[in-house]
């Protein structure tokens, strides 16, 4: 079932919320990913806000999204507020992408001999 996973979140990784130009995935709007053995899969999601103007939207574009991977025969999203989402649920790469300070400097290691 890892391997399924790991395609669910690809798939999720193409999801993005139209006012954040990240990820869902990396935005860490996605709290779980459960697949049982005949393949189907428990989606715990949040928004950045229960008043977010894409709350209408954004859930049924990922269970579509999910629907699609090769494997998965039934999808069940949940829609959860607790605990509310904040910036410190963000990936290290969404934090880089909105240009977000990490604390330590960023070097280009492409140059070292």
């Amino acid at each position: 079932m890892k391997e399924l996973e790991g395609a669910i979140v690809y798939a999720l990784k193409t999801v993005f919320d139209p006012e954040i130009p990240v990820n869902i995935y990396d935005l860490g709007l996605i709290y779980g990913i459960d697949v049982d053995d005949a393949g189907a899969a428990h989606i715990k999601m949040t928004l950045t806000a229960p008043s977010c103007p894409v709350a209408g939207i954004l859930p049924g574009q990922v269970e579509a999204k999910v629907r699609e991977v090769p494997g998965v025969t039934d999808v069940k999203l949940e829609l959860v507020w607790d605990p509310p989402w904040d910036r410190s649920m963000m990936s290290d790469v969404a934090k880089l992408e909105l240009g977000f300070d990490l604390g330590f400097d960023v070097i280009n290691v492409t140059n070292f001999k």
